[in-house]
C-alpha cells in the first residue's frame, strides 16, 4: 500500500496540484509570482550562493531531462566506460556545486538578521526540500554509482508510465532508500510550487533573449558630471 501511495497516488496528486494551483495563482495573484529578491538587503553572500546553486541545479535538471526524454541515446552514449566516467564525474561536480550554493543560501538566511524578517515559513520549506533533493542526489551518485546508465533503463520507464497513465512502480519499489527519497521529495517539490516563490521559474522572461538591445542615452556631459565636486548640481526640479 505504501508503494501505491508514494509512487502512484503522490505523483498524480503532485502533478494535479502543480497544474491547477499554478493556473489559479497566476490568474488571481499574478503580481505574487516573483522570486522576491533580497539582494538589496545582502548581496555578497547571495552572489556566490545563488550563482553556484543555479548553475549546478540547471545543469543537473537538463541531464535528468535528457535521460528521461532520450533514454536509448543515453544508454548508447554511456556504452563506453570513459564516456560514462566523464558524465558521472561531471554530474557529481555539479551536485557538489548545487550543495555549496544551497548551503550558502541557507547560511545567509540564518546569519543575516535583516533577512529573518522577510523569510516566511514557506521559504523554510523550500530550502529544506531543495536541500533534501541535493543531498539525496549526491547520496545516490556516490553509493549507487553509474546512475547515468541505470536511470535511463530503470527510472525513465517508470516516469514515462506515470505520464502515459499506466503507472508501473515495480522497478522503483525494489530500489535503495536513497532513490525512493529522491523521487518522493521531487514530487513533493512539484506539488509545493504553486504555494511558494518557486513559481517564478514558470514565468522566466525568455523574450529577453531575442529582444533588441536597449540604449542608455546620457543627457549631460558624463565627464563633467562625474568629476563635479558639487553636491547639488543643476537646476532644482519643479512640480507641475
Amino acid at each position: 500500500m505504501s508503494n501505491n501511495f508514494f509512487f502512484i497516488g503522490l505523483p498524480y496528486a503532485a502533478l494535479l496540484i502543480f497544474i491547477v494551483g499554478s493556473i489559479i495563482r497566476y490568474r488571481t495573484q499574478p503580481f505574487s509570482v516573483s522570486s522576491l529578491s533580497s539582494q538589496i538587503l545582502e548581496s555578497r553572500i547571495l552572489y556566490w550562493g545563488s550563482h553556484s546553486f543555479h548553475i549546478g541545479i540547471i545543469a543537473l535538471f537538463i541531464g535528468h531531462l535528457v535521460g528521461f526524454m532520450f533514454p536509448a541515446a543515453v544508454v548508447s552514449f554511456t556504452g563506453q566506460p570513459i564516456r560514462l566516467l566523464i558524465l558521472e564525474i561531471s554530474a557529481f561536480a555539479f551536485g557538489l556545486l548545487s550543495l555549496f550554493g544551497i548551503s550558502t543560501l541557507i547560511f545567509r538566511r540564518i546569519t543575516v538578521g535583516k533577512l529573518k524578517t522577510v523569510t516566511s515559513k514557506m521559504d523554510v520549506v523550500v530550502y529544506l526540500l531543495i536541500f533534501i533533493q541535493v543531498v539525496s542526489g549526491l547520496w545516490i551518485a556516490y553509493f549507487a554509482r553509474w546512475g547515468s546508465a541505470w536511470f535511463a533503463i530503470s527510472l525513465a520507464p517508470y516516469l514515462k508510465s506515470i505520464f502515459l497513465l499506466n503507472p508501473n512502480f515495480e522497478t522503483i519499489a525494489a530500489m535503495p532508500l536513497s532513490i525512493k527519497i529522491h523521487v518522493v521529495s521531487a514530487f513533493v517539490f512539484i506539488a509545493m510550487v504553486p504555494f511558494t516563490r518557486l513559481m517564478h521559474f514558470l514565468v522566466f522572461p525568455f523574450v529577453y533573449i531575442t529582444r533588441a538591445y536597449q540604449y542608455v542615452i546620457w543627457n549631460w556631459d558624463r565627464k563633467t558630471r562625474r568629476n563635479s565636486t558639487k553636491l547639488n548640481e543643476g537646476v532644482k526640479a519643479k512640480n507641475n
